[in-house]
């Protein structure tokens, strides 16, 4: 009797744990970072305001603020019974700052301003989030198709369709949580069509006062002591970007050795065509080593100087092409020409997610022949008509054929 009570006990704690939210796993936020990465568009127009979004048996989509990262990223978004809480409100955006597409929309949480996501890099059953609008998780990006939906104005039933889903993907319930499912939009049924709620504020004009709801945030900050092994001071140590403060096991978790790589060079420098070295500065990022420029300096021998051309690993499964990691950091170079000028080119989480938890991309990919003199650097995203130059000290794009690079578009591993 006391093994049939406690397998019963078992099962049922098993089922109430699949029923509850995903509320467990909440972390500290970091207000600062979070302000910076989840800002209101007040320029946006909206066709629903705090609206809520109906699955099609009745049930609600809600986000738990603090159940992403410390700067409400990566958030799941769930599904419950509607209760008209503020996690359960909802903004579609038509045009704004992080809009700039006729026929598309934006869906945007009325509590933290993230923006709902597809990001099929991501693991199976966590592909649909919120992040921070125009999908930096910084929030520096502008418009970024991973967070347009194909919107005509009307309120539903309808289905929600990513526009990097190439029409063929579709956002679905599953397991209590907002998943992506293959299929046409045509066809949608069932648990692929929500609605827009009647109960928020329809077409409106221009964007809506400001909400009086604000998402809690901690004033705590990061664990006050760190080491890691870009550092050998003790304390907290300061970084220059998000967070303020390195966070040792962010750090790590976001830029893991790859240690099953294929490496054509090792802990090799990379020098300009005028015998400088690009150089990193690990705490010249943010919180977990992302977001790093790379910089043109005199040759020292040191850490922050020393690079691994890896041709096979876990984040380069195409023939041809490289990484380019920090031997300091592991961190891979990157460019991003979604960001701003000057700050393009940066070391950032291998395969391409904050969080080090992306696969392969292309951002951080470069043709690689095996030649170690005199080559450029270029980029596959850049369409070969993009390579890398020395600009104002730092490294950074510029248009041109790999073929023709000369000069500052040259360099040399040694």
């Amino acid at each position: 009797m006391h093994l049939v009570s406690a397998v019963s006990t078992l099962l049922l704690c098993s089922a109430l744990a699949r029923a509850a939210p995903l509320r467990s796993r909440l972390v500290t936020l970091d207000p600062s970072a979070t302000a910076e990465a989840q800002k209101r568009d007040d320029t946006a127009t909206r066709a629903f305001s705090s609206t809520e979004i109906q699955t099609s048996d009745g049930q609600c989509l809600f986000v738990v603020s603090g159940s992403g990262d410390f700067r409400e990223n990566l958030t799941p978004v769930q599904v419950g019974k509607c209760d008209g809480s503020d996690g359960q409100k909802w903004d579609v955006i038509t045009k704004g700052v992080h809009n700039d597409r006729p026929g598309t929309a934006l869906i945007v949480s009325a509590l933290t301003q993230a923006c709902l996501n597809f990001d099929p890099r991501r693991a199976a059953g966590n592909q649909v989030i919120l992040f921070s609008c125009g999908g930096r998780a910084d929030g520096g990006g502008t418009v970024t198709d991973s967070q347009l939906f194909t919107f005509n104005g009307g309120s539903g039933p309808l289905p929600l369709v990513p526009q990097n889903g190439n029409n063929q993907t579709i956002l679905t319930v599953k397991n209590n949580l907002l998943d992506q499912t293959s299929g046409s939009p045509d066809q949608a049924s069932g648990n692929e069509l929500f609605t827009f709620g009647s109960n928020g504020s329809p077409a409106a004009s221009s964007s809506p006062a400001k909400a009086t709801s604000t998402t809690p945030q901690a004033t705590a900050t990061p664990p006050p002591t760190s080491t890691t092994a870009t550092s050998t001071t003790t304390g907290p140590v300061s970084v220059s970007r998000a967070g303020g403060v390195l966070n040792p096991s962010a750090a790590a978790e976001a830029n893991p050795r790859d240690n099953t790589a294929t490496r054509a060079l090792s802990s090799v420098s990379i020098k300009t065509n005028d015998g400088n070295c690009l150089s990193v500065d690990a705490t010249a990022g943010d919180f977990r080593e992302n977001l790093i420029p790379i910089q043109a300096k005199a040759c020292d021998g040191s850490d922050g100087q020393k690079w691994d051309v890896i041709t096979k690993g876990v984040h380069d499964d195409q023939p041809g092409f490289a990484l380019i990691v920090s031997t300091l950091t592991q961190g891979c170079m990157n460019f991003d020409p979604r960001r701003a000028d000057g700050d393009q080119v940066i070391l950032f989480s291998c395969g391409g997610r904050a969080d080090g938890g992306g696969a392969v991309t292309d951002s951080q990919l470069f043709t690689f022949n095996g030649d170690a003199k005199n080559v450029p650097l270029v980029p596959q995203n850049g369409h070969n008509q993009t390579l890398f130059t020395i600009t104002n000290g730092a490294l950074a794009p510029s248009s041109g054929s790999p073929d023709s690079a000369a000069g500052n578009q040259l360099f040399t591993f040694t």
